[in-house]
Formats: C-alpha cells, structure tokens, sequence
C-alpha cells in the first residue's frame, strides 16, 4: 500500500490545563501546527472519496478541527475530567473520527485513503465496533445530543463535549435534549461550528428568525460565542465552559471550508471536496505527493451487465421531481398556488425537489432540517379536500415521522410523501442511512384512511406513478433509491414502461411467466431479479417475475397465479424483518394458497461503498439465483 504522503508523525501532543485559560506562545503555535496539519491531511483523504466516486463530506470536519485540537489536548492534560470521546451530532464529520483514531493508533494512517471504500470499515458516519477508535455511532443528524446527556448523567463529576452544527441544532431532538440538560444540570459541553450553510442553502436566507444563540439562551443554557478561527478566544471559551457548572454552549461562527478556494461558504463545503479543488489546495501548501496519490485513483466500476434492462440508466429521484412539474404545469396558478404546497427538508437537490421550486416557487418552502414538523405542515395544508401536501426526505429519516404520520392518517390528510434513498443501493453512508423500514409508513388500522405505498422500479414507471396518484386522496408514500437504475425491457427488448403505459396502484405486474415459479419484488430490485430470472432461463430453469409496485396491497389476481406455483422467493432490499417479505407469505396462507416460500431482505450492516451493498446482502443476482436453485431443489 502506498504511504500516506503527509507526516502525521508530526502532530504535537501537547497537554493543556483548562484552569488556565491563556495560552503561551509554545502551546498557539503547536495549536496552529497541529490545525493546519490536520486540515491538510482532511482535504487529501476525504479527496480519495470523490476519486473514488464513493463521496463523502469534507468541510465540517475541516471546519472544526481547531475545536478538536483544543479538547485532544485537554484530554491529555487531564483525562480523569473528561469523558474524553469527542461525540460529534452530525455524523458526516466522519473525517474527524477516523483521523483521530490514527493519530490515538488505532489504525495506520494508510487506512484513511480507503475512505468510504467498500468493505473497508471506513463508512460515511461513524459506527462503533466497526472502526477501529471509533468510540460511538452518531447516527441521523441531530441524534448525539440526547444521547451524551445520558452519557454525562452516567459520568458525574465528568465534563462531556458535543460537537455541533447550526444544520443539526434545527431537529427537534436538540431543543428537547436542551431542556432536559438545564432542568437536571447536566454538565454537557456544546462546541457548535455555526457557518450558515446546510445542504441546500443558507440558513440565514431559508429560515429568517433562526439563532442558534439565542434559541439555546432561550432554553436556559449558558452560551458563549465567537470566532471559531481565533485560537486564542476559542481557547478562553471552552476553559470557561469546563470552569462552569452544567450546560454551556458555545457557538462558533466561522465560513464553512474556510481556506479551500472555491469552495469557502457555500454549500459545496457540505459535500466532499472536489479532487480538482483539493489538487489546487494541497499544491499550495505544498504537498505534492498527496497531489500524486489524488492523481493515481480513478473511480471502480461495476462491469457486472444486466440481463433484461437497458443499457442507459435514470434516476428516480430525479424523476419524481421532474413527473412533479409536468403535473402542476397542468394546473392554471391560481388553482396551482390554491391547492398544493411542497415543502423540503434541505434535500431538495436530492430528492427531486429543486426542479419544482425552480418552476413553481410560489409553492415551495424551504423547511430545513426538522423533518417532523415539515411532514406535519405538508399533511396540514392537505387537510382541507382537493389540497394537497407534498413533503420529501430520505427514506432513513422515516422512522422520526412514525407519529407524525399517524397525525396525518387521523386528520384525513391528503399527503404525498417522497422517501428518496429508499434500499441500499449507492449508499457510503451506510447503515444509519439505509431506508430499510418503509412498511412502517402503513402504520394504520383496517378501517383507516387509506394509505398507499410505491415503489416505481424505473423512471418511466415513476413517471407514471406520480402522474396517476398526485390527485388521490389519502396518504401517498412514493420511494425511490440514491442509485440510477436502468429501464425495465420486456420479452421483446422494448421498455417495458415506456410508450402509452398507464399505471394503476394496487396492480402487480407480470414482467416475465415462468413454470417453475415466481420472484416477486419491486423497485431497484427488479432489474437485478430480472437478470436472474433471464440467466436461470438460459440453464433451463422457467422463473417467472413478479413486479409489485404498489408494497401494500393485496392483488388477488396475482395472488391467485403466484400461489398455486411451486415456489414463491420475495426479494428485496428493505429490512428483512419488517419488509414485504416479513408478511407476504401470510398473505399467501391466509387464502390457502402454500407454494414453497422464502424471501431474501437486508439482514447485516452495511459494507461501505455504492453497488457492493447489494451482494454484501446476499441480494444481488447471484444470491437470488442460489435461493431458486435451492428452492427447486
């Protein structure tokens, strides 16, 4: 393995005694060393992601190095007064993490260029037991905080620090973790990188009114702020948070990627670092071989070719947005700004919404990062009968709006719900980020309002799908994968959702017979069903394919041609215990039917990296495959 080509060995351990809250001159300039250091050693590692085509996050990490340099040092200098884990709430400052489990020893420094690479326990958020030095999983964003009250309340006599985001103070958990810290004076410390850039935009500009200071001082806490750069009042602001009884904030201004050219205070610095800018910015401080390493890497293909599906792929996601569009521009603007309104949760870039806030951003509100209340707001302008709530997010964070939900269901709410990054495909970020649970949206009684869930296996069905149930009443949950997925072909080689298809919800559809018996799936597991089903075609076993778009309803017809086969296999990527396979062999029983029956589903934490999920799981073509040998024996 190449060495990793900026010294480490470098870094300055240097203690220091927070009952002095000046620093000497020996003790800032191995500060603004171990800084820089560290901040270089950042940009390269988290740049091998973005080579690799595997992403990643590189400004918050780099963002808040100096806090970390400061409580590195303080942990030395007295470790029996700290819990001394630097607990971070928002999970992609992963970096921060695994460069100081290297600088700790817990792993060579050559690890690091493995960053988010498959199978190399290196994933997009932290995960504790996985990595070696990593002493916590953080989670979704804004889920630490809540937690690290628990973790103090288990260490009294012990300061606990936090590190924070004005993006991760914005969820609901934060305000509730606060006013439980200054009830029971839990002695929780809050380092907060407040640089006014979340996802999609600026919180300054989407959510006017929003302080972080003054939201914490509301709640109680004593709160401290300054510039994040300045090593000196940095320095005096966390040794007067140690030196004062219970919970203190404080809140550090600074721009995002502070420093990186071109990348400095926008959103960009949320994501990871271009390799073009990080060549840009190592070679300025001079580090030519990591330039050469950056130059080396180029991005792993899967060269696995699909049977039965085009060449040419599409995103779902995108297309939601773009199905959305051609929808309300069906609408005059009246009726248009009268009856609909959709509202992000600061991944509108990532869940197809910035086509229509582009469009019709008479309608459209910027929510940020509360997805509770966004949800809630959505189901509440489409309480009233012929408006309608349009509301996306990440598929993960489906589980936070269980209730919410439920709220909704109650009110008779007509709700479209879009969960992007449903499954596991392309995911780095791995387990905390997968979208597993799904079937806990169709959270009602039998006699409820009605609920459907979708899941379109490519983008002409997803067009279809959106067109045919914008305008149905009820709760709608419409998922789609991170991944691009390529269109469905039937027997003939044409696209089998393309032309004049029209979608109708709960009907499953036949995308290939077979004698021996049948796979039934959906989503970005059809395809890879289908290139299974072709390929045991060619060894002469007769498999037939079932696509079930629609997750949660029963099509009896279908049930009827499935059931009385030899065998039924479900498989897909949601969770094995929760998923359709958890109940659809009920569903067969229940009517008599009792073919041999097994269902494939994601059941291990995930591997890192994007396609390499799928065989991670045991789900891809192949495993689906030695499930149907097994099955006819």
């Amino acid at each position: 393995m190449t060495s990793f080509p900026i010294d480490l060995g470098a870094y300055q351990r240097i203690s220091l005694d927070a009952s002095n809250p000046t620093l000497t001159d020996e003790q800032r300039s191995a500060l603004a060393a171990n800084i820089q250091l560290c901040r270089d050693a950042i940009v390269f590692f988290t740049a091998t992601g973005a080579a690799r085509g595997v992403g990643g996050h590189t400004g918050g990490p780099y963002d808040t190095v100096p806090e970390v340099m400061i409580l590195d040092a303080l942990f030395r200098g007295a470790s029996d007064k700290y819990v001394p884990t630097f607990f971070d709430e928002a999970g992609h400052r992963v970096a921060t993490q695994y460069l100081m489990s290297v600088l700790n020893g817990d792993m060579p420094a050559e690890q690091l260029m493995r960053y988010r690479e498959a199978h190399q326990k290196l994933p997009g958020h932290p995960e504790l037991g996985l990595t070696p030095g990593v002493k916590f999983s953080s989670g979704r964003l804004g889920h630490m905080w809540p937690y690290v009250n628990g973790v103090a309340l288990a260490n009294p006599g012990k300061a606990v620090f936090c590190l924070g985001s004005d993006g991760a103070q914005q969820e609901g958990d934060d305000a509730e973790a606060a006013r439980l810290a200054v009830a029971n004076h839990i002695n929780v410390k809050l380092l907060i990188d407040d640089n006014d850039v979340t996802i999609a935009g600026h919180p300054s500009q989407y959510m006017g009114g929003y302080s972080v200071k003054k939201t914490l001082e509301g709640h109680g806490l004593t709160v401290l702020e300054g510039d994040g750069e300045d090593i000196d009042s940095l320095y005096a602001n966390i040794c007067q948070a140690i030196n004062t009884p219970g919970p203190v904030a404080i809140v550090n201004k600074r721009p995002m990627a502070v420093g990186i050219e071109g990348v400095e205070g926008s959103t960009h610095g949320h994501d990871v670092v271009s390799v073009k800018a990080a060549i840009t910015y190592l070679e300025a401080k001079g580090h030519t071989a990591a330039v050469d390493v950056l130059n080396s890497i180029s991005p792993a293909k899967n060269a696995y070719e699909f049977l039965g599906s085009s060449k040419n792929v599409g995103a779902n996601r995108n297309m939601f947005g773009d199905a959305m569009v051609e929808v309300l521009g069906g609408l005059d603007e009246a009726t248009r700004k009268a009856s609909v309104l959709v509202v992000d949760s600061d991944l509108e870039g990532s869940c197809g919404l910035a086509q229509i806030r582009k469009a019709y951003p008479e309608i459209f509100v910027s929510g940020g990062i509360q997805e509770r209340g966004n949800l809630s707001a959505a189901a509440g302008f489409g309480m009233e009968k012929g408006k309608q709530g349009v509301f996306a997010t990440f598929a993960a964070f489906l589980e936070m709006c269980i209730s919410e939900i439920t709220m909704a269901r109650l009110n008779y709410s007509n709700l479209l719900c879009h969960f992007s990054h449903s499954g596991i495909d392309d995911m780095a970020d791995n387990t905390c980020h997968f979208g597993l649970n799904n079937f806990f949206a169709d959270n009602g009684l039998d006699d409820g309002y009605e609920t459907r869930l979708y899941f379109p296996a490519d983008p002409n069905q997803m067009k279809a799908c959106v067109k045919k149930v914008f305008g149905d009443s009820g709760l709608r949950f419409i998922f789609s994968t991170r991944s691009k997925v390529p269109m469905i072909l039937d027997p003939d080689g044409n696209e089998m959702f393309g032309g004049n298809y029209t979608f109708t919800p709960g009907k499953d559809e036949v995308i290939r017979e077979g004698s021996a018996g049948y796979i039934v799936t959906f989503g970005d597991s059809v395809y890879r069903a289908l290139d299974a089903v072709e390929r045991l075609k060619q060894e002469g076993i007769d498999v037939g394919l079932i696509n079930k778009a629609t997750l949660n309803v029963v099509d009896e017809e279908t049930m009827a041609k499935v059931g009385k086969a030899p065998f039924v296999l479900v498989t897909e990527a949601f969770n094995r215990k929760t998923g359709l396979g958890s109940r659809f062999g009920s569903w067969l029983l229940e009517r008599g039917y009792t073919p041999k029956f097994a269902y494939l589903g994601t059941h291990e934490e995930g591997c890192g990296g994007l396609w390499e999920q799928y065989p991670h799981q045991g789900i891809d073509s192949a495993g689906i495959m030695a499930k149907v040998k097994e099955l006819v024996g």
